[in-house]
């Protein structure tokens, strides 16, 4: 899924991407630390709170608005942010 996420350029490609990580917490649920929606939203809040830290770290400027790559990486980092 990492990789798909890393790919991911295009609505139709995050579409994509949505619908495997639906099926990977379907399949996989004890790889999703927040494996319910309300624990996954809840994650990705706190992500997102947190982001302009995650670029900082690394080296990289925040952008003004989300990519399709962002949003996908922000799926990633809430099926498993504390």
């Amino acid at each position: 899924m990492r990789e798909q996420a890393e790919n991911v350029r295009t609505g139709d490609d995050f579409a994509r991407f949505l619908t495997d990580a639906l099926a990977d917490v379907r399949n996989r649920p004890q790889d999703w630390e927040n494996d319910t929606l309300e624990r996954f939203l809840e994650a990705w809040a706190a992500w997102v709170v947190d982001m302009p830290g995650w670029y900082r770290n690394r080296g990289e400027q925040m952008p003004d608005q989300p990519t399709w790559n962002l949003l996908a990486a922000m799926v990633m980092a809430a099926r498993v942010y504390e």
